[in-house]
């Protein structure tokens, strides 16, 4: 891939992630800045920068990365003499996201077994299809730790 091939590639993931993001409830915005500061070869950003690549309004810019912080996905870092910031993906534990999955995960499958124990017929479709999904959110989570163990072996 050559390097015009390679930053209209990069340019496509920016906006995929920011639809992804979009479909997540979390806006278009954020998802377009976090893939920016993922994405491109560039490893830090000023407000500046940011608003000018991706053509976004400065409240918007603001919003975004007042999100993302609050996310613990970015965080920026100052330079001596210099006010400006300078914005960067926060680089976390490997299983950061993994667990955050597994919290989610664990979450649902308590909402499906509540769901599951209010229904008076716990033979009905209904209730079959609940007790499936429960059951199979509760084999997923626990592999987690498992699979963890065994990515971390293979290191």
């Amino acid at each position: 891939m050559n390097t015009e091939e390679r930053i209209k590639a990069q340019w496509d993931l920016v906006d995929t992630i920011g639809r992804t993001y979009e479909k997540q409830g979390f806006g278009m915005i954020p998802g377009r800045v976090l893939g920016f500061l993922t994405v491109m070869d560039k490893e830090q950003f000023t407000f500046e920068e940011i608003v000018e690549a991706l053509q976004i309004s400065k409240s918007s810019a603001s919003n975004a990365i007042r999100i993302l912080e609050a996310r613990n996905q970015i965080e920026y870092i100052t330079v001596p003499c210099d006010r400006k910031r300078y914005f960067h993906v926060r680089i976390q534990d490997k299983f950061a996201l993994i667990d955050e999955h597994q919290i989610m995960l664990r979450k649902s499958r308590d909402l499906f077994h509540a769901m599951l124990e209010v229904k008076e017929d716990k033979k009905s479709p209904v209730a079959i299809f609940l007790k499936d999904v429960e059951n199979l959110l509760t084999v997923f989570l626990d592999r987690f730790d498992e699979l963890k163990a065994e990515f971390m072996s293979k290191q």
